[in-house]
């Protein structure tokens, strides 16, 4: 359950005591109930208690007041967080204990409104449905059309989607239980693996599974050369979408040989996020290249103390194929020799020796280079982490740097077990020898299977055009999903103010220093990034030199372009 969610739920147990207040004569004041919604409530907001606000709270007089919440702190309910440095007065916030057993009654309350509601079994689990917001004011989608044609097609819509925090909100919306537009159970999230194992299963199936799927945006040239997607032309001409609303390299994402197959659903960039508050209390500035991170994660590392320099995506396979095409990036050199401009490149007409990789190279040196020395400051286990793994040593305050993408991120300040909300800043890539600081893209295309049937498949458009439409990516960054590939999303000043991850990715991305070709999207994507997640593994864990790990990553990479008849 997240913040949002929670709040929500705290507005409603609210209402729902008022009516109880103000009608019935017998009706008393309730100030255990009292104290702690209102120290839920300003815990979930970030806002300061003070004792006497708290005591106010309680609607009762106040010495007794006073007394309440004493005897709620000596149980352990509620604890002192100092103000000032005087060490004399102190803000009240809720303990642990306290936060988690509100959440499970929580939880309980939207179980029994289901329950109520016909919405599910009383074995059902909780999470079956969203207890939701404003999503479905106004006019933010057209829920009858898309009932009706959904209807009229025979069944719900289908959903393949990766497993993040934007598809589980997105899931959410269509779930909430005062629309219902689709069941949870019409939505499989996976991970990126898995994903894509399901992606090219699908397009081997005579009939698609799934009405809408997620295609992560390196994957696209792959997918055009398996007929994983249909061309999207004929729907794009009679929609509503306007490409001019989407950051050109974002929009392009999409494009394969000038036809388009997917639709950008969010835009996410891998940045260096840092505890503010540590580096503050030590004036350690924000590193802008390889040597300051490594200076930062040194004073910063205190394992003994449970706190480590820096955690990153070291795992064998993806997680540690990603961070060297990455790093490789900031040293100003991608994996093959594609050129690097500040604007957007046609992948399909990238052939010859662009295709030949340069791993074998001083920027590849340099990388490996830095792998090492960052693994000095990294946890333990760094080489079996991954993203979700990352962020959770992140989130629960033993990392004081982190590379990770905007759009887990986010989870730092709205997730429940954050231990880091509001003590976090976001920086581009710090930049590596030779290169300078251009953030990589990543995100996901939304697109129609190649084999759903034509009255399916204009079904399915409808669904992605409202999914990408402003004022729904508007409702996911409003609670606190920083996904803002439009531009008139990334203006709204409501959206805006949501979460600094929106306002820091907007100026990256009108500055032209967000990128793709750091991972690009060509048909042999998939080659590179499996044997990449090979070899740098075996160097990173000792099982070979640097230079084998790199000798062997550009003769394997090059023996499969030239198999692939690019020279």
């Amino acid at each position: 359950m997240t913040e949002y969610e929670l709040l929500r739920i705290i507005t409603f147990l609210e209402r729902m005591r008022k009516p109880y207040d103000d009608l019935l004569r017998t009706a008393e004041p309730d100030p255990h109930w009292n104290i702690v919604l209102y120290l839920m409530k300003h815990h979930l907001r970030g806002e300061n208690v003070t004792m006497s606000s708290l005591a106010s709270a309680a609607d009762i007089p106040f010495a007794t007041a006073m007394r309440r919440i004493h005897q709620l702190i000596e149980k352990g309910d509620i604890q002192l967080r100092r103000r000032g440095s005087t060490g004399k007065s102190h803000y009240l916030e809720p303990s642990r204990k306290l936060v988690i057993s509100f959440t499970e009654y929580a939880a309980r309350v939207k179980a029994l409104l289901a329950d109520t509601f016909g919405l599910r079994s009383g074995t059902g689990d909780a999470d079956d449905y969203y207890f939701g917001g404003s999503y479905f004011a106004g006019q933010i989608i057209p829920p009858l059309e898309i009932m009706e044609k959904k209807a009229e097609a025979g069944m719900d819509l289908r959903f393949l989607l990766h497993d993040d925090n934007y598809f589980a909100s997105m899931r959410d919306m269509w779930s909430d239980f005062r629309s219902k537009l689709s069941a949870r159970k019409n939505f499989t999230l996976m991970n990126l693996p898995e994903l894509r194992a399901e992606v090219f299963a699908n397009a081997a199936r005579k009939e698609s599974k799934y009405d809408v799927i997620a295609i992560n945006m390196p994957w696209l040239g792959e997918c055009v050369a398996n007929n994983v997607a249909q061309p999207l032309t004929q729907h794009l001409k009679a929609s509503s979408i306007n490409p001019m609303d989407f950051h050109p390299a974002i929009w392009a994402t999409g494009s394969w040989d000038k036809t388009h197959y997917g639709i950008p659903i969010y835009c996410t960039i891998e940045a260096l996020s840092l505890r503010k508050d540590l580096f503050e209390a030590r004036k350690i500035p924000h590193p802008t290249n390889f040597e300051k991170v490594i200076q930062a994660a040194k004073a910063l590392h205190n394992p003994k103390r449970g706190m480590h320099g820096v955690v990153w995506n070291a795992a064998r396979g993806m997680p540690v194929s990603h961070s060297f095409m990455f790093f490789m990036g900031d040293c100003g050199s991608p994996v093959i020799s594609i050129p690097t401009p500040r604007l957007h490149l046609d992948y399909s007409r990238i052939k010859d020796e662009a295709m030949r990789p340069q791993i074998l190279s001083e920027a590849g040196r340099q990388t490996l280079k830095y792998m090492h020395e960052l693994l000095a400051y990294s946890p333990p286990d760094i080489l079996s982490i991954d993203w979700n793994r990352a962020l959770e040593y992140f989130m629960g305050g033993q990392a004081a740097m982190i590379y990770c993408w905007t759009m887990r991120a986010a989870r730092f300040e709205y997730d429940i077990h954050s231990v880091v909300k509001r003590k976090v800043t976001y920086l581009p890539h710090p930049a590596g020898p030779g290169g300078s600081s251009v953030s990589p893209i990543g995100g996901f295309l939304l697109a129609v299977p190649a084999s759903l049937p034509p009255e399916r498949a204009h079904l399915a458009f409808e669904a992605i055009s409202w999914m990408a439409s402003p004022a729904a990516m508007k409702e996911h960054v409003k609670n606190g999903i920083p996904a803002a590939p439009r531009f008139s999303v990334s203006a709204d000043p409501e959206a805006a103010a949501s979460t600094p991850i929106v306002s820091f990715v907007d100026k990256l991305a009108k500055q032209n220093r967000i990128q793709n070709w750091q991972r690009p999207p060509v048909r042999e994507y998939h080659v590179i990034e499996e044997i990449l997640g090979e070899e740098i593994f075996s160097a990173l864990n000792g099982d070979c030199s640097d230079e084998q790990a790199l000798s062997r990553s550009q003769n394997r990479i090059d023996a499969a372009m030239r198999a692939a008849g690019y020279y």
